[in-house]
């Protein structure tokens, strides 16, 4: 996670402590809110837009469609026009897609094991 700076024969400590760029990548596109249950949700199966923004609450259509763009820019995602009528538009995941699921297994698996699971658990300064 950490780059060792091998490959740039620099290995001062300020270089051995800087996030490599597979982490960055990652993490411009992973830390933005809701591109992570997007594809929670595509793990499970393909959706209509619609059925993608009933399943995450609180996202708009216009943030759902932004990420969506970004998503089947990096290649995780494939929009799929079904021609109707009504015209109605598909997404899943791409191989490339299908491979984060065990990843966001095991997060969802610590969630569980190492955070509050609801308002009940958060201290008052913190409920909403």
């Amino acid at each position: 996670m950490y780059s060792m700076a091998k490959d740039r024969g620099d290995h001062s400590e300020q270089a051995c402590k800087q996030v490599d760029g597979e982490m960055t990548r990652f993490f411009e596109l992973f830390g933005k809110r809701w591109t992570g249950l997007i594809v929670a949700v595509l793990t499970e199966q393909g959706a209509y837009f619609a059925d993608l923004r009933r399943a995450i609450p609180g996202i708009s259509e216009r943030m759902l469609s932004d990420r969506l763009t970004e998503l089947t820019t990096a290649g995780l995602v494939v929009r799929e026009v079904d021609a109707g009528p009504p015209l109605r538009v598909a997404y899943r995941l791409t191989d490339a897609g299908k491979a984060l699921e065990p990843a966001l297994k095991e997060l969802s698996r610590w969630a569980e094991s190492h955070l509050p699971s609801g308002g009940e658990d958060c201290p008052k300064q913190f409920r909403g």
